[in-house]
C-alpha cells in the first residue's frame, strides 16, 4: 500500500531481493506494480495485513541519508524455505503547493524501477490492525479503495488456500477510477476471480460516479447499493469491520451507516460497540 509515511526512528533491518515486478494495471491507466521480494532468512516471519518499511537510500533533499516508507505485505506467508513478500505498488508523483511543479514519489518510483535482482532494505515488519479472526463462522466485511486493499488479498489466500474455506460471510467493497483501473480484476491480474467458486466469497466493484468523484465515492455508492446487506452484517455480533485506504472511505461509510442508523449518534453508538469487542480495524490514509 502506498502513500503513508510514518514519522518514526528506523528500526533494525532485513534485506531482500526483487524476484518479480510486473505491471498489473493496462498501460492506458494509473501504474501499479505487484512486486516480490525474497528474503533468504526462514526465521523471519510476518502475518497477513502487516506493514513493512522501505528504506530509499540517498541522498535526498535536506540532506536525509534515506527515505523510509511503509507498505501492506499483499500476501500470506508460504512454508517453502526462505520468505517472500508481495507489495503492491502505484507510481506515484506529487504536486509542490508552492511551485506548482510536479515530482515523482520517491519511493514508489524507487520500487517500481527495481530490476530483478536488485537489493532493497526493509524494515519491520510492523504491528497491524488487522487479524483475521479464529473463528470461522465470523463475518468479514472488507472496504477500501485501491493499493490500500493489499491486506485484503492476503486475507482470501489464507482464508481460501490455507485454511480451506471460511464459514461465515466474506464481502469486499472496492472502488478504482474505472474499469480498466480495478486492481484484481482486470484481465492482467484475476485474483478475485480465483475465489469466486467460494460460497460465502462476494466481491462488490463500485466506479467513479462523475469527475467530481473518486474511489471513496464508489466505495460508498456500492454500499449504498447493497444497503440492506451492509446493515445486517454491521449489527451482527459475528462481523469484523475492515476499512483501509483512502481516509475518506471511512468518512463516507460512517455517512452512510448514519443514515442507516437514523442518526450520527445512533451510528456511533453502534461503531463503537465495535471498537469495544475489537471488531473494528481500521488502517486509512488522506
Amino acid at each position: 500500500m502506498s502513500d503513508i509515511e510514518f514519522e518514526q526512528g528506523v528500526d533494525a533491518t532485513t534485506e531482500a531481493v526483487v524476484q518479480a515486478s510486473t505491471r498489473i494495471t493496462p498501460e492506458s491507466s494509473v501504474e501499479v506494480r505487484q512486486i516480490v521480494l525474497r528474503i533468504d532468512e526462514p526465521a523471519f516471519y510476518f502475518l497477513e495485513g502487516q506493514t513493512i518499511g522501505v528504506l530509499v537510500p540517498g541522498p535526498h533533499p535536506f540532506g536525509n541519508k534515506s527515505h523510509h516508507r511503509y507498505y501492506t505485505v499483499a500476501n500470506a506467508k508460504g512454508d517453502e524455505s526462505g520468505v517472500e513478500l508481495e507489495l503492491l505498488v502505484r507510481r506515484c508523483s506529487y504536486i509542490d503547493d508552492v511551485s506548482g511543479e510536479e515530482y515523482p514519489g520517491i519511493a514508489s518510483h524507487y520500487l517500481c524501477n527495481a530490476q530483478v535482482g536488485a537489493r532493497i532494505t526493509l524494515t519491520g515488519p510492523y504491528r497491524s490492525p488487522f487479524r483475521i479472526p479464529t473463528d470461522k463462522s465470523s463475518n468479514l466485511l472488507m472496504l477500501g479503495t485501491g493499493t490500500g486493499i493489499a491486506p485484503f488479498r492476503a486475507f482470501l489466500r489464507r482464508i481460501y488456500e490455507e485454511q480451506k474455506g471460511w464459514d461465515g460471510k466474506v464481502r469486499l467493497y472496492f472502488g478504482a477510477r474505472n474499469g480498466t483501473e480495478m486492481l484484481y480484476m482486470n484481465d492482467l491480474n484475476a485474483d478475485l476471480t480465483n475465489y469466486y467458486d467460494q460460497a460465502t466469497f462476494k466481491a462488490i466493484q463500485g466506479l467513479r460516479g462523475g469527475v467530481l468523484s473518486d474511489d471513496a465515492d464508489a466505495v460508498s455508492a456500492s454500499v449504498e447499493q447493497h444497503a440492506a446487506e451492509v446493515w445486517d452484517l454491521v449489527c451482527s455480533p459475528t462481523t469484523h469491520v475492515y476499512l483501509a485506504g483512502m481516509k475518506k472511505v471511512a468518512d463516507n461509510f460512517d455517512a452512510s451507516m448514519e443514515k442507516l442508523a437514523g442518526s450520527a449518534e445512533q451510528w456511533q453508538t453502534i461503531k463503537q460497540g465495535l471498537i469495544e469487542d475489537r471488531r473494528w480495524s481500521e488502517l486509512t490514509y488522506i
